[in-house]
């Protein structure tokens, strides 16, 4: 995925409540603009990073610029939670995705569950159809190791369960795990921030639940799935 107009370039000032930060522009410009992830961002707020940012002359938009991507660790990390789905798409029409290739149809945001929505249901002639789920990550604290999640998700765990559900019902449950940036060879569950998904992980697996990552070349440029991740499950014996 191409960004079009190109991103702008600024200096973070700080991220607060959420869904807001202040930052500079390379102009000297002091904005505000919004941020499209209301989770921790652990790791990924420190004042005078650099970061680049979408523009937006919607009327309807209090803000006309938004967050997009943060420098951390060396690396650029893509942190708007909008952009999981739309890549992973991408990359299973793409055919980049090697478990999930070969289906006739992909369908977005079908009920299943208990009042909630798969984010995309994959169906073709001579096979089960596919629920798959996909999540963000981009936490990061030993170097090459991604993790899930960085902080506390009953909706994870519950669509967990669900999946659990779905395969049980005959169906293939799929989690998938895309990761937005492309300094890692490894992900993990974890199980010292969320031990209550760190178990729904665990017990997920052991009803056929599948589980994959994907990292992503990012960049200010543009951002794609790149390729596979190994999923560390080892420290799961342990909790």
């Amino acid at each position: 995925m191409q960004f079009s107009p190109p991103l702008t370039p600024a200096t973070l000032v700080t991220r607060y409540k959420r869904f807001l930060f202040d930052a500079i522009l390379e102009d000297g410009t002091a904005i505000t603009g919004s941020c499209p992830n209301t989770g921790s961002m652990r790791g990924l707020t420190t004042p005078g990073s650099r970061i680049w940012l979408s523009e937006h002359d919607s009327p309807t938009r209090k803000y006309r610029h938004m967050l997009e991507m943060v420098e951390a660790d060396g690396t650029v990390v893509g942190i708007n939670t909008g952009m999981p789905n739309k890549l992973a798409e991408e990359a299973i029409l793409n055919g980049r995705i090697e478990p999930l290739t070969g289906y006739a149809t992909l369908k977005r945001e079908q009920k299943y569950g208990r009042n909630s929505r798969i984010d995309f249901l994959l169906s073709g002639p001579g096979r089960p159809d596919a629920y798959v789920e996909v999540k963000n990550v981009h936490f990061m604290r030993e170097p090459g190791l991604a993790e899930f999640p960085d902080t506390a998700t009953k909706r994870g765990a519950k669509h967990l369960e669900e999946l659990g559900d779905a395969k049980e019902a005959g169906h293939r449950a799929v989690m998938l795990y895309l990761i937005q940036r492309g300094d890692c060879d490894r992900m993990r569950i974890c199980g010292d921030l969320d031990p209550v998904y760190a178990l729904a992980f665990r017990r997920a697996m052991q009803r056929g639940v599948e589980a994959y990552a994907v990292k992503c070349d990012v960049s200010p440029a543009q951002i794609a799935v790149s390729a596979a991740v190994k999923m560390d499950e080892g420290h799961l014996a342990v909790l």
